[in-house]
């Protein structure tokens, strides 16, 4: 079969794969924890099932400007002077599919072939994957003392003649890690320097723990005229726990969100009416259920701290954001894909694989469960790597033995 050499560079996404293999042990009746996904667990608010159910009611349901209807449009101009300080004109927004697609239609706007982008390691799993198919160059920063945080130098130490953006996502997916507001700065005056697009990845950006503060990038930036190239991007998916509503934004220059908007038209039109209607409402409704969702997931977050802390051997940087935490397993094998395989053959827990967001030895763990699934799924795990456990261990009334040293 002749395929283009973009599409042989792709591989599929990791997380989305791994969830159909935990649905498909699932449908099969197999007690499988999936420690590994990426959505809340929590229902979408009231206002937005009220406002999708009120439009197919009424039986109105067509086509949508490729930007977005006026009524999302409005709640995101609305949002983006609540949380970033800045009202900006219907002309600087777009709605999308999701944040991915905004993502997505941004880098084909902004990129030509082989220019480069620059995102700091661990990341999320299809940035490489997204830069590669507009044929631009992914770069990965890993941050030269270790951690999850890197450094200015680290980012300008990359710098190339061939360099075109950045990519920040804080909190970060999968670490959970939040930049510092001034890294954020530095990174904001850098690329206003050097006349570098600077996308600003914000889907997790209101899930965030122990009384940190929102960073809101405007306040470092000089420029919010149609010369501006900070790029924001945001949606329901995370913070509503909205993600198979599948509507996100962007918010730019004018231009730019023009021709965001064209590739948008020709490649998917505008997103879904009812979606629309219901993000709409979510974000001008009542926002208990962000708070709620807040306090869930750092109480989850706490209680998979306290599990972690039993294992002799597992490093973790506490994550201050999102519902991921990304321990170094390396110290019982530094081949996360074969570690993550082994747990789920095993004792039947989904992890997703370090390598897949540019860090060996790491899995990725979700606490955006049930208390029961990070408590059972962590003691399986241990369980299954720890040689002095017991040599058998009951998961409802089925007994695994250790077969394994």
């Amino acid at each position: 079969m002749s395929l283009s050499l973009i599409a042989k560079s792709i591989g599929e996404s990791a997380t989305l794969r791994l969830n159909e293999v935990a649905a498909i042990l699932r449908a099969k009746g197999d007690p499988v924890i999936h420690l590994g996904g990426g959505e809340p667990k929590g229902k979408a608010p009231l206002d937005a099932i009220l406002a999708a159910t009120s439009l197919v009611n009424s039986g109105e349901v067509r086509y949508t400007p490729p930007d977005g209807i006026p009524a999302l449009k409005q709640a995101i101009i609305r949002y983006t002077e609540d949380f970033y300080g800045w009202r900006p004109a219907p002309e600087n927004v777009m709605a999308s599919g999701g944040a991915k697609q905004a993502i997505m239609s941004a880098l084909h706007a902004i990129l030509d072939p082989q220019e480069e982008v620059i995102f700091p390691a661990p990341y999320w799993v299809s940035y490489p994957e997204m830069v590669k198919l507009v044929g631009a160059v992914p770069v990965p920063v890993e941050p030269e003392d270790g951690s999850f945080i890197p450094r200015i130098q680290d980012i300008e130490q990359v710098i190339g003649s061939y360099t075109k953006a950045v990519i920040l996502n804080s909190p970060n997916n999968p670490s959970g890690a939040v930049y510092p507001a001034e890294l954020i700065k530095d990174i904001v005056e850098l690329c206003e320097k050097r006349g570098l697009w600077l996308i600003m990845d914000d889907i997790y950006h209101r899930l965030i723990y122990d009384g940190r503060k929102l960073v809101n990038p405007y306040d470092f930036a000089t420029d919010r005229t149609d010369n501006s190239k900070l790029i924001i991007i945001n949606g329901v998916s995370k913070q509503y726990a909205m993600t198979g509503f599948r509507i996100g934004w962007a918010v730019a220059n004018t231009k730019l969100i023009e021709v965001m908007t064209n590739i948008q038209g020709h490649e998917t039109s505008g997103p879904s009416a009812v979606l629309q209607h219901a993000a709409a409402a979510a974000i001008n409704g009542v926002q208990s259920s962000v708070d709620s969702l807040c306090t869930t997931l750092e109480n989850n977050r706490n209680v998979l701290i306290q599990e972690l802390k039993a294992f002799d051997g597992v490093r973790l940087e506490e994550p201050g954001g999102t519902f991921y935490s990304f321990p170094d397993f390396s110290h019982y094998d530094k081949n996360s894909v074969r570690l993550s395989e082994f747990l789920l053959e095993k004792v039947q827990v989904v992890t997703v694989p370090g390598i897949e967001f540019g860090k060996e030895g790491h899995l990725r763990l979700s606490f955006c469960g049930s208390i029961k699934d990070i408590t059972q799924g962590i003691e399986r795990i241990k369980w299954a790597l720890d040689p002095n456990a017991p040599n058998e261990l009951y998961i409802g009334e089925r007994k695994l033995v250790r077969d394994w040293s």
